[in-house]
């Protein structure tokens, strides 16, 4: 886009009316940078929904309450057909307060959070502290008859480790060039498998022993130093849930007991969690809207974020960034009255956390239908899912023209990751142009995953991640305590909600389609020699 061509709208804009849309238009995407820039909402909204409502457990009460006050603000937009689209889930889980102390041999309040779904205490508990890092049921025997009464720390301390590197970074452009390398893929058979000793299948089991043997309450240490704490919990079905009261607690914590312990000090600990399960409701949901386009037979470009998160923070960068990015972007196309030829949905994902589950039902609902087992939930349907086939596109599959998901923190855009379909750079090139002055135009070939485009890229949608500048995301503030609005940039809010914008305006009218890669069917093992080691540990 010319300079010239930006400056003029930005001064005559707020005396246009809006004209009718016209694909390739530029004066359009100049008054989306213009409303973004200059007049956004983006930092007000991240408020109202992290400071006012905070954690969004999935399925808790406060997700379902930021539902609503999503949909409430969506309509004051002017968009249509606001809805929630309900999938199977689990449990809620609501936590009111918690607290733990040493007290003996000295009074320390202890960082900690219950771990997700974990049950609640009978009031206080109090008992001494056991170290046992049991990682596998052969393990069980040894610690028979000795848990009683205890308070049983199950992690291995390790031993500090301050980080060498910065907390804070921004991309430079070799480090993003550096992308564009093609991921040649690889299939192994036992790899696409669930792993019945993965940590999150063997905890609930853990659990169980350590009640059976009398112990009061388990504690883990969290991953990071720096008095950080996370408390992610998988265990969600009823009937399924953790059996003890469950802390994750921070590394100096966790390490001071654990050296109390050894040396002969048998410290004790006191501990209380008010926490309540809700079953009245095992249904979750994701949140949809629409600005309708003008022309029925055009299909629809999407973009999203997944709306709810954990419980240590308030879901600031992990993932209230890219529901508001992706909220204020649909508020600069209402605002400025312009009218897509393509429909433009926005979802705002449940259950992502828990294994990209928002995402993946309306997958199904919508575009394509996999054979899974019904029966598995959870990671396990999660592994199958992935492997499952063969795939068989519903009628709306062809109708789903693009979609922009935002999940990598709050950073400032910088280009946008093609996940390997080589034939659909030049376009994404050509809608990301008008942002290259903002940083933004980098187009990689380089696949990422962990989010909500995932499982869309593996049945062959045109499904893409935008490439972020880090800041502390990955280093302090992801899953963890960190995870507020104080972390969130202001300059890059703006930039990444107009660029939703512009790429969602761009596809919505462009004369040229994304071309989609070819449906995915079952892969050859890409090692067709790899002997299974039987020494390892089924």
């Amino acid at each position: 886009m010319k300079p010239y061509l930006l400056l003029a709208a930005a001064l005559i804009a707020p005396a246009m009316l809006a004209p009718a849309a016209q694909a390739g238009d530029d004066t359009q995407v100049a008054r989306i940078i213009d409303e973004g820039m200059n007049h956004s909402e983006a930092m007000t909204t991240a408020s109202a929904l992290m400071d006012r409502i905070g954690p969004r457990l999935t399925n808790s009460d406060a997700h379902r309450r930021a539902q609503q006050w999503a949909m409430e603000v969506l309509r004051s937009y002017g968009m249509q057909n606001v809805h929630q689209e309900a999938f199977d889930f689990g449990l809620g889980w609501n936590l009111t307060s918690y607290s733990a102390t040493m007290v003996a041999p000295r009074q320390i309040p202890l960082t900690v959070i219950p771990v997700a779904w974990s049950p609640p205490t009978t009031g206080t508990l109090r008992g001494s502290i056991v170290v046992a890092p049991i990682t596998r049921e052969s393990q069980f025997a040894q610690w028979k008859g000795k848990l009683l009464g205890k308070i049983v720390l199950i992690s291995m301390p390790g031993e500090s480790a301050e980080p060498k590197d910065s907390f804070f970074k921004r991309l430079s452009d070799s480090e993003v060039n550096a992308l564009d390398s093609y991921d040649i893929p690889h299939f192994d058979p036992e790899m696409a498998k669930p792993n019945p000793n993965s940590p999150r299948f063997f905890q609930r089991k853990l659990s169980e022993f350590l009640k059976s043997e009398g112990a009061i309450a388990m504690v883990k240490m969290t991953y990071r130093d720096g008095k950080l704490v996370h408390g992610e919990g998988y265990d969600y079905q009823p009937g399924k849930t953790l059996a003890l009261p469950t802390l994750d607690m921070a590394q100096e914590d966790y390490r001071r007991l654990v050296r109390l312990s050894l040396t002969g000090a048998d410290p004790q600990m006191e501990l209380s969690v008010n926490a309540t399960y809700d079953d009245k409701n095992l249904k979750a949901s994701n949140v949809i809207a629409e600005i309708p386009g003008t022309d029925p037979k055009a299909g629809y470009v999407m973009a999203g974020g997944h709306f709810d998160s954990w419980i240590a923070g308030d879901g600031a960068t992990d993932n209230g960034a890219g529901s508001v990015a992706v909220m204020e972007a649909a508020r600069l196309i209402m605002k400025l009255g312009i009218k897509p030829r393509r429909t433009i949905r926005i979802a705002l994902w449940g259950g992502e956390e828990q294994g990209l589950l928002g995402s993946r039902a309306y997958i199904e609902q919508h575009l394509v239908s996999r054979p899974v087992d019904p029966k598995l939930d959870g990671m396990e349907a999660y592994m199958q899912w992935r492997n499952a086939f063969p795939i068989t596109p519903k009628p709306e599959y062809k109708e789903l023209k693009a979609y922009f998901n935002m999940d990598n923190g709050s950073g400032r855009f910088r280009g946008i990751f093609a996940e390997g379909n080589v034939g659909a750079e030049p376009l994404l090139s050509a809608w990301l142009a008008p942002f290259k002055s903002m940083g933004a135009g980098h187009v990689v070939a380089k696949k990422t995953g962990g989010t909500d485009h995932v499982f869309m890229q593996a049945v062959g949608l045109p499904a893409y991640q935008f490439i972020q500048d880090p800041l502390d995301y990955g280093s302090r503030v992801h899953h963890s305590s960190l995870d507020t609005l104080d972390h969130m940039r202001g300059d890059d809010m703006r930039q990444a909600s107009v660029i939703i914008a512009g790429m969602l305006w761009e596809a919505a009218n462009s004369d040229k389609e994304l071309p989609r890669q070819p449906l995915p069917t079952q892969p050859a093992a890409s090692d067709p020699f790899k002997v299974k080691d039987p020494a390892i540990e089924q």
